[in-house]
């Protein structure tokens, strides 16, 4: 899939290595209050959360582990772990507690790409559920908000059209540039499937980058007329783009999923599991926007964010 929860790291099997010795991973980002020290070994009880490397994934686990801290449960943080390669073998050796994955590309990742991805998010959470059952790990309640692909056109465009989903394209692709990574004509979920499920043919495809600056800078500059974006692309808000509907169901659900190791259900059972739902009903895909234009637009530091919007909800 498409996204930047799919890059593989050289230095992978290093790193878990040193996961392993040291049982911890220090963040790569600024130290913060809601950080463990580096080196420091958490306390056999505490509730080790963990994130991926990438902003967005440092926020919602600072929100995650602040409000576990907040509520009395011993947390032990650590930001920037790595991407999934290491993450989820981690989690599976226990030596990470805790982690808000991503549905459709964790079962993408545990099944090698064997399992079918829907969009349906109900139909998404029992699938990692039931593939996580095996290793020890438990998905808790899914969140609305998700990081899923998104097709994104400027409103300029939209109102020029009449588009409002991916369907509308149908009429007028083969007028229009699609611009995205260089990998998207081949892809499931980017030019392929665009074309097996829309039935779309555009009329040029440029090589860009993966949702990322050089893709925004072409779509408002009018050199492409349709992209590849991330539906939490705090862009998407900023400079008043579209994200399309995907009213055919392309593209695989993303939700924002607790993952947890069942020690730590055992050990402090219902009250935390409870806890954490109720967060991760209030995390919906604007929030997220919202949350990565503070970190992304105005620098804010991921503690930061997070510790603003649980004093928001009135959790922090």
């Amino acid at each position: 899939m498409i996204g930047r929860r799919s890059h593989v790291g050289i230095k992978l099997w290093a790193a878990l290595v040193g996961l392993a010795l040291a049982g911890c991973v220090p963040g790569g980002g600024p130290p913060g209050p809601a950080q463990s020290p580096i080196g420091r070994v958490a306390p056999p009880s505490a509730v080790t959360v963990g994130s991926f490397n990438f902003p967005e994934s440092e926020i919602v686990a600072e929100i995650y582990g602040q409000t576990l801290r907040h509520a009395g449960f011993p947390v032990q943080l650590l930001r920037d772990v790595g991407p999934r390669e290491l993450v989820e073998p981690a989690l599976s050796r226990g030596l990470l507690d805790f982690v808000p994955e991503y549905s459709g590309s964790a079962v993408q990742f545990l099944t090698l790409g064997r399992e079918r991805l829907t969009s349906r998010m109900a139909k998404a959470h029992r699938a990692l559920a039931r593939i996580l059952e095996p290793r020890g790990l438990l998905a808790l309640r899914a969140a609305p908000g998700q990081d899923a692909n998104a097709i994104v056109v400027t409103r300029a465009t939209a109102e020029r059209y009449a588009l409002r989903s991916v369907s509308d394209l149908m009429a007028v692709a083969s007028k229009l540039t699609f611009g995205g990574p260089p990998e998207c004509p081949t892809r499931e979920f980017c030019l392929r499937g665009l074309r097996e499920t829309y039935g779309l043919r555009f009329k040029e495809f440029v090589p860009l980058d993966t949702g990322g600056p050089l893709t925004l800078q072409a779509l408002r500059a009018g050199q492409i007329d349709v992209a590849l974006l991330f539906s939490t692309d705090p862009a998407i808000d900023a400079y008043h783009l579209l994200a399309l509907s995907d009213d055919r169901h392309l593209q695989p659900a993303e939700n924002v999923t607790p993952v947890v190791t069942r020690r730590v259900v055992s050990t402090y059972g219902t009250r935390l599991v409870r806890l954490v739902d109720a967060v991760s009903a209030r995390l919906t895909t604007k929030t997220l926007r919202s949350l990565n234009a503070e970190a992304a637009l105005r620098g804010a530091r991921p503690e930061r964010v997070a510790a603003r919007w649980l004093a928001e909800q009135g959790i922090g």
